[in-house]
């Protein structure tokens, strides 16, 4: 195991280390290794179904994507989806063993690390470098005995660690050393080099911070990277996308935010395409003067129904439709659109049943069983303005436990084995399972020309080619940029030394 593994641990949540990971996988590639990420545990309503049907981590699905291998659950071994403030869905492998607290999964741990071990080890097999991501910081000395992420995961995989500082938010030097200083005498060596992340101007200025750091603790810093606009996935909810607009086309889109917001990573294409404004709506006042509002996924369709009751949120959301705007609901936004949602086996909600918007004619029920599948969806051609669209592919995945049944008045404007995507008589709202669907660009582009044409935009406007976002390409040469920033910041000699001397 010796020589294949480098690990990246933070000073603290949110520093960097999904980011640098991603970067460190795409360098490694470039220079001919056979590389994968790997993470033990993972925290994030963000995930994917991978192509055995397993969930897993968007994050290291981004990261698997850096490196140029297909991603697998090995890579994320355990998933945790918060369902509360006080509990979390538990996914093993791929697979949901079912909802604890925190101190149930305290004391669960210890039966999983040989899980996590034999994971990393069959992932490791194939490879010539691992790329090892941490979690929060290793120096939550509370939660040390029950460690499955940070020091305990780089002793399993004899790993040396670079430990990551954000100097954006301020004292990173305080934080560098606090966090070594509070490890074990053991851990604190497997500390083999320190990087300031994040970093906004003239790296001279610090220099004297640098050497000092290195003097007090013993460990090389490895590199300054800079603040970089490279657009990579966010891993969670907490993402600085959810606050403010992105894009500053004519088109206003409004995605209503959930209190269980899930793969928001969905409407980044949309995001990015030049005809749109893109805003997340957490108020009433937030749906005002949008052309299309999106219903995005989540882990607890009902409980985000009701909170959205709660929050005043429905009765302007039905007067968007009901005014012949689009409206467009995913995996849990496109349950809410039904009449009636059923949870009879309390899968997701202590609530048994509860009624949704009434904007397409099903009723859903929630099932024990989830639905995690990669899949492929064929567009009808209908409504009237998909036509051009007629028996065109749309591939993505589905992550799920409900289950439709569809009443006389349904239309159905995507064909999906098992899960076909409904629609109205009007065609202005729409539904879909299927994660992903923006991505190749044309419906992206579709849905903007449908805007434009209610809200009284001329047609010559847009040009006759696609204008979105080929995701696939797009994340491709943002990766390409991201490496660039990060090899030109760290010292890859003595990052490559560090690995192979492990």
């Amino acid at each position: 195991m010796r020589g294949k593994a480098i690990m990246l641990q933070g000073t603290g949540s949110s520093v960097g280390k999904s980011m640098l990971c991603a970067a460190l996988c795409r360098i490694f590639r470039e220079d001919g290794l056979r590389v994968a990420p790997f993470k033990s545990q993972n925290m994030a309503l963000n995930s994917f179904a991978t192509r055995e049907g397993l969930e897993m981590g968007r994050a290291q699905v981004v990261q698997a994507q850096a490196a140029g291998v297909e991603p697998r659950v090995d890579m994320n071994p355990i998933l945790l989806k918060p369902t509360s403030d006080r509990k979390s869905q538990v996914i093993a492998l791929g697979r949901p063993i079912g909802n604890m607290t925190a101190m149930e999964y305290h004391r669960y741990k210890p039966q999983l690390r040989q899980m996590v071990k034999a994971a990393y080890e069959r992932l490791e097999a194939g490879c010539d470098a691992v790329v090892i991501e941490g979690a929060g910081s290793p120096a939550e000395i509370n939660l040390r005995e029950g460690d499955l992420v940070n020091m305990w995961m780089a002793e399993a995989a004899d790993a040396p660690v670079l430990l990551v500082g954000d100097i954006d938010r301020g004292g990173v030097f305080a934080a560098l050393y606090g966090t070594v200083m509070l490890l074990e005498p053991e851990e604190r060596a497997r500390v083999k080099g320190l990087i300031i992340n994040k970093f906004r101007g003239d790296v001279q200025i610090l220099e004297p911070g640098l050497r000092m750091i290195e003097e007090k603790l013993g460990i090389p810093v490895v590199g300054v990277v800079p603040w970089t606009d490279a657009d990579i996935e966010d891993e969670d909810s907490v993402s600085e996308r959810l606050r403010g607009a992105s894009g500053r086309g004519e088109i206003s889109v409004a995605v209503v935010r959930l209190a269980h917001l899930s793969n928001f990573t969905d409407f980044q294409a949309l995001s990015l395409h030049p005809g749109v404004t893109l805003r997340y709506a957490a108020r009433p006042r937030d749906l005002d003067g949008a052309d299309v509002v999106i219903l995005p996924g989540t882990k607890n369709t009902i409980d985000d129904l009701i909170d959205l009751k709660n929050r005043g949120m429905l009765a302007p959301i039905v007067r968007h439709a009901r005014s012949g705007k689009l409206l467009l609901g995913v995996c849990g936004g496109y349950q809410m659109l039904g009449h009636l949602l059923r949870d009879p086996q309390g899968v997701e909600s202590a609530a048994r049943e509860v009624a949704g918007l009434g904007l397409l004619d099903m009723e859903v029920a929630f099932a024990a069983e989830k639905r995690t599948v990669q899949a492929a969806g064929t567009l009808t051609g209908a409504p009237d303005w998909l036509s051009g669209l007629r028996g065109a592919r749309v591939e993505g995945y589905e992550i799920h436990s409900g289950v439709n049944t569809f009443g006389e008045d349904v239309r159905f404007w995507m064909k999906v084995p098992g899960n076909d995507g409904a629609c109205n008589a009007r065609g202005n709202v729409l539904g879909t399972y299927l994660h992903g669907l923006f991505d190749d660009g044309a419906l992206a582009d579709a849905l903007v020309r449908r805007a434009r044409a209610l809200k009284g935009l001329p047609e010559e406007d847009v040009s006759a080619e696609p204008a979105a976002v080929d995701m696939r390409a797009y994340r491709e040469a943002q990766f390409d940029k991201l490496a660039r920033v990060v090899r030109a910041s760290l010292d890859m000699e003595k990052i490559y030394s560090i690995l192979h001397d492990a």
